[in-house]
Formats: structure tokens, sequence, C-alpha cells
């Protein structure tokens, strides 16, 4: 049965410190907790959308090894459909994550491993899963050329586009038009605009440049300060909402990117979804980790409730 998302990206293996501060270089401090977990932007996007209620299938590159074996897990717990191929020249990939106590901010390493081989021929293999789909999702920890393949096949298909450009790269502007939504947060924004965002004025500055570049449209990801999406014709600032204290940021980005894929697939007009995305990415930051701190449908669908409520 073909899947409504195709998400391009990969799997890592998160390991995640939490201490005071980060070590200095020369220097070994104590921690105060450590977990190993599933990760990687795509991977996490997947399971965020499937939790949300979408149905998502996963193309990457695996190694065969336990961190292959966790990514499989992860994946039929969650519900997403795996089109993962695996290879044994190569390790599944591993990230490090640390984790500022006080605030819950956080720095991150990818070792991609396997993954940075996915090629464009490896997603031409998928064509037939992107063209029966109704939204194709990518970031860009896989390589670029991966990414730039699979957009044109689903820019070709009719399939509606959207592109996650983290970690930040240098991206040609025919890239961003093959792209019907563009989803940077601050610092991806500046990286994509020369635009320093601070605020919501400045995200709307940035998010036109964007569309200046040929995107459809662009959502910026504030943090704190929530989402500011903009097509060309509507602009609408979305405040962050509260769900809870905040214990973890890491994944907020991939809650907000795999609940927005959801809530298109099911037809939800853009300015809907990305509300339905904020609160997936509200939930998220409560807990920690990342995939597993993906909420399913029925949080997202009480959250976004109530904060109706309180607009009214």
């Amino acid at each position: 049965m073909p899947n409504d998302i195709i998400i391009l990206g990969i799997f890592v293996a998160d390991t995640s410190y939490r201490a005071d501060r980060q070590p200095r270089m020369g220097e070994t401090i104590l921690g105060n907790k450590f977990t190993l977990g599933p990760g990687g932007k795509g991977s996490n996007q997947a399971v965020a959308a499937a939790k949300s209620g979408g149905n998502v299938g996963i193309i990457t590159k695996l190694g065969k090894d336990a961190f292959a074996d966790m990514a499989l897990g992860i994946w039929s717990d969650a519900g997403v459909t795996s089109l993962a191929t695996q290879h044994d020249e190569s390790y599944t990939g591993a990230a490090y994550i640390f984790v500022e106590e006080s605030t819950g901010n956080n720095a991150i390493i990818v070792a991609p491993g396997i993954a940075a081989t996915i090629s464009s021929d490896d997603v031409q293999k998928h064509t037939a899963d992107i063209a029966t789909a109704k939204v194709f999702v990518t970031q860009l920890e896989q390589p670029i050329d991966a990414a730039m393949t699979g957009l044109q096949l689903a820019r070709a298909a009719g399939v509606k586009t959207i592109l996650n450009p983290a970690p930040v790269a240098e991206i040609s502007d025919k890239m961003l038009s093959l792209c019907d939504y563009v989803t940077p947060n601050e610092t991806e924004a500046e990286g994509l605009t020369g635009i320093t965002v601070s605020t919501p004025q400045d995200a709307e500055r940035a998010a036109k440049a964007i569309l200046s570049r040929g995107a459809g449209a662009a959502i910026i990801t504030l943090g704190e300060n929530g989402a500011l999406y903009h097509d060309g014709i509507d602009t609408l600032h979305v405040p962050a909402i509260t769900a809870g204290p905040v214990i973890e940021t890491t994944g907020a980005g991939d809650a907000f990117n795999g609940g927005f894929a959801t809530a298109l697939s099911q037809g939800m007009p853009a300015l809907s979804a990305v509300k339905f995305a904020n609160a997936a990415a509200a939930i998220s930051v409560t807990r920690p980790g990342t995939a597993p701190a993906m909420p399913d449908r029925a949080e997202i669908d009480a959250l976004v409730k109530i904060d109706a409520n309180h607009a009214k």
C-alpha cells in the first residue's frame, strides 16, 4: 500500500550527555546523565509523522549492526514503513548530543556512516514510492545530490515537497524552486539569507528573501517564539504553545516537520498545518530525547483544541 508521506533522510543512534556545561579542549568533566536512543533528522521526522497520524515511509541506508536493529525496531513500533537498505561496508550512523542541564539547549555532532553514501541512484530506485505519495520531505544530513533528486522526482509527480534545510548548507536557487515549503530555524534561515533572525519581524524578512529565491512558502521555526509562515500572500506568526516545563529542545524541529507533513498529507490548509505542527513541537520539548519524545495524535489534537479555546 503506498505511503502518503515519503521521507528521505538518515538514522543515527543518539548518544546523549547531560551536564552543567561542555568540557573545554583537553578537559574531562563528570556528566549528570547518559542516554542512548534513536535519532537522525529523517528518522525523527518519520517517527513524528507516524505518531501524529501519518502514513509514512523512510528512504535511507543502514549498516548491519546493533544500531541498525535499533532503527528498524523504533520504526516498527511507531508504524513507519522501512524503505531502507542494509550494507556491511560501513556502520550505521551515530550522534554526540550535549544537553545543557540548566536550559535544555543542545549541541550536536553527527557521524552519518553508511548514510553518507546515499546517492541520486539510490533515490531513483524509489521513484514509484515518491510518485504515489502526497508529501515528500528531505533534509540535508544525507548528500545534497540525493535530496535534489528526491525533490525533482516529487515535483515531477505533483507531490508536495518540504525541505528542512538542516544542517546549514549552501543551497542553490534551483533546489529552492523545487520546494513548496522550506522550514529552517533561525540559524538556518540566516544561512540561507544572510539575515539575522531574532524576532518574528526578522523572520518575515528572511521568509520573503527565501521566496525571492524560488521557494513556494517559508516556515521559520523560532523556538520559544513559535513559527512564522509566509507564502507571498499570507503571513502568520504562530506563537509558541505551552505544554509544560521545557525539558529538552533537541527534537523540536523534527516534531514540527513530521507533524506538518502529516497535516498536509491529510488535507489540512497550510496555516492550520503550521498550528498542528507547532503543537507537536510544544509537546516534544516537555520530554527528554528525540524520537521517544514525539507526541501521538490524541495529544496534539487536545493541545490544538485548548489553544484554539484560549484564542477565542
